[in-house]
């Protein structure tokens, strides 16, 4: 199959392309002495430094970011807001208060996005409309089963539907059943990321374009940056899968690389051919399988591809050969729409752990890390974010006894056999994607 004509720059940005550019805050040019200070500006950090902010309301918060504002991982993402986590394989009683602790984490992020969309009018193309998870095969269509028994067995709300049902709400005849889970949001990521930057509190300082080169432990942590030096009370890592290899002697979080193309925007007509909603989002029950969004402003966004790339970005070469897997998904679903070309191609770098759970930890007297979300970033790391500027404030929550009950990420090896077994667990993890496509 030949690809489309388009040439992709293995550094465009994921989802910020597709929106109007705004002005970035400028760089770090000064030296520094800060209370308070994060790394990282995107769901996790935006939402550290804004409690920070309002825990502190005497402080100035200083928050930095390497590159501008959504052209990291939470600008790259699906733009799924998730209420009800999937839990893969059969329902376990002795593990509903597990479930259920996660699902507050998720509600806490999601029910904080929610206000601050409302309260600063942020214009992001949020849906509160629920997703669909659906199953393109057998093994598929056995965890479809095992998640509706434990939707039912949880008491959330869900709709089951069969191959028909998928197919006029969705106008595909690919997946063999799915369910509808209420209570998740869709909305552009990168709109998202930039308008909640673009509407922290007064007292918090962002900087962008500045990336942390060196860090110095002891009573006051120092920092290097290109142009400045910081020197820190507290700080607080919210930098995805980089953050830890900073200052950590015991490894627990790898980036692993994920790709994903977007068509053109749609005629009424085209979209006319895709079911009878106006927009959808469509998580794949087949592990590592194809995230699908029909877009609110008649896009369709496709992730396909999960691997180790040695925690980087694709290659244009390799995004090319990416982009005919993604044509290959999406014409697999929707051949009525062959003739539509891809207008954008991107890769982004998620962090994600040996066994599927998050990092919430205080790694020295004034160090604090919070990420490594698996693929659901948008609610779990504005709920984290959150948590971590609570712990550090010596602040009691109930969030924050969710965070710290986290099971703790397994620890992994040193290079070059964290390479190797980072290469090995993420092909095992999504064996078979090619299945889904």
């Amino acid at each position: 199959m030949s690809l489309n004509n388009n040439v992709f720059d293995h550094e465009t940005r994921g989802w910020v392309d597709l929106i109007p550019s705004r002005k970035p805050q400028e760089k770090l040019t000064t030296n520094l002495e800060a209370k308070w200070l994060v790394i990282g500006a995107g769901f996790t950090g935006l939402s550290c430094a804004r409690r920070l902010a309002e825990l502190n309301s005497n402080d100035q918060i200083v928050l930095l970011d390497a590159r501008e504002i959504g052209q990291n991982s939470s600008g790259r993402n699906s733009g799924f807001a998730v209420a009800h986590s999937h839990f893969s394989g059969v329902y376990d009683q002795a593990k509903l208060s597990h479930y259920k602790r996660v699902d507050r984490i998720n509600h806490t992020g999601l029910n904080s996005l929610r206000a601050l969309i409302t309260n600063h009018n942020i214009d992001c193309d949020w849906q509160d409309q629920g997703f669909y998870h659906a199953a393109a095969d057998v093994d598929s269509s056995k965890e479809c089963d095992n998640f509706i028994d434990s939707l039912q067995k949880r008491e959330i709300a869900h709709i089951s539907l069969s191959q028909d049902q998928l197919e006029e709400q969705l106008g595909t005849k690919w997946y063999q059943k799915g369910v509808k889970v209420e209570g998740g949001a869709l909305m552009q990521p990168a709109k998202l990321v930039c308008g909640l930057a673009d509407k922290l509190p007064s007292n918090v300082s962002l900087y962008e374009n500045t990336p942390v080169t060196e860090m110095i432990l002891g009573e006051n942590i120092k920092l290097i940056t290109p142009n400045a030096t910081i020197t820190a009370d507290k700080v607080i890592l919210a930098c995805n899968y980089e953050s830890l290899a900073l200052n950590q002697p015991k490894q627990r979080i790898v980036g692993v690389t994920l790709s994903g193309s977007i068509t053109r925007i749609l005629s009424k007509d085209e979209v006319a051919l895709l079911g009878n909603q106006s927009s959808w989002g469509i998580l794949s029950l087949h592990n590592g399988g194809s995230t699908i969004r029909l877009t609110q402003d008649g896009r369709i966004a496709l992730r396909n591809t999960a691997e180790y790339n040695n925690q980087s970005l694709l290659t244009d070469h390799q995004l090319l050969k990416r982009q005919q897997i993604h044509r290959e998904s999406f014409i697999n679903r929707f051949p009525q729409l062959s003739h539509v070309s891809f207008e954008h191609c991107y890769s982004g770098v998620e962090g994600v752990s040996a066994n599927k759970t998050n990092i919430f930890n205080k790694l020295s007297k004034s160090l604090y890390f919070a990420g490594c979300y698996n693929g659901s970033g948008i609610t779990k790391g504005t709920a984290f974010g959150m948590g971590i500027a609570e712990y550090v404030c010596q602040h009691e929550s109930a969030l924050v006894s969710d965070c710290l009950a986290t099971t703790k990420a397994n620890w992994l090896p040193p290079r070059p056999l964290l390479d190797i077994g980072a290469w090995f667990v993420t092909k095992q993890r999504f064996k078979g994607v090619g299945k889904d496509r």
